[in-house]
């Protein structure tokens, strides 16, 4: 392995560390931070962000505690429960909490789909469920587009839900990590994924034990 390379696999795992124990969501400035704290510079080493979320999977499946993965498993478990309460809106899951790679202070992250954000809205309201506004910038078809969201707090949890117009079920936004179509999951599955428990609790191709 040449120290080129040496040093970018340094800089994946330190910004997994600082994701997941730090809480930091940004991809480029947990990047930045690891070559501050590593006394490392020179962009051309710098991992890319899937490299650093495989370093965050990896972190999990080798060193997480009982206590991350209970903490993971209730994100996973209370955004089931939201979606149920909203399945009339096709409420999907998305991001770390689904994936595994859900650090320190995450929250869940749904998209769901509204004839328009207040139908969206009004029904929280009708199910008791208090919310704040949010707005959520995306890259979808090429281009940054504004959507508005919803964030829930659902104790110990937030659960942010980004509300896309009814046609957005066709389109996913692209993923931060590899611009490809982000991964989307429906009730059922997520079902499944709670239901395996601390078994599936990162993906049964990614866990050994």
């Amino acid at each position: 392995m040449s120290g080129e390379h040496r040093e970018r696999e340094r800089i994946a795992q330190e910004s997994a560390r600082i994701m997941l124990d730090e809480g930091v969501r940004d991809y480029a400035a947990a990047k930045r931070k690891a070559t501050e704290q590593l006394m490392v510079g020179g962009r051309a080493n710098l991992p890319s962000n899937l490299e650093v979320e495989d370093a965050m999977l990896e972190r999990r499946r080798l060193f997480a505690d009982a206590d991350e993965l209970a903490e993971l498993q209730a994100m996973r478990e209370v955004a089931l429960r939201v979606m149920r309460r909203l399945n009339g809106f096709e409420p999907r899951l998305v991001g770390g909490v689904l994936k595994g790679t859900a650090g320190a202070g995450a929250r869940a992250t749904l998209h769901v789909f509204a004839e328009s954000p207040e139908t969206f809205l009004i029904a929280l309201m009708d199910r008791g469920l208090r919310y704040r506004e949010a707005e959520r910038t995306l890259r979808i078809g090429g281009a940054q587009r504004s959507f508005p969201s919803a964030v829930l707090r659902v104790d110990p949890v937030e659960v942010e839900a980004l509300i896309f117009p009814l046609d957005g079920l066709r389109q996913a936004p692209s993923s931060p990590v590899d611009g490809r179509p982000v991964r989307r999951a429906g009730v059922d599955e997520v079902a499944e994924l709670v239901e395996g428990r601390l078994a599936d609790l990162l993906g049964a191709e990614r866990l050994v034990v």
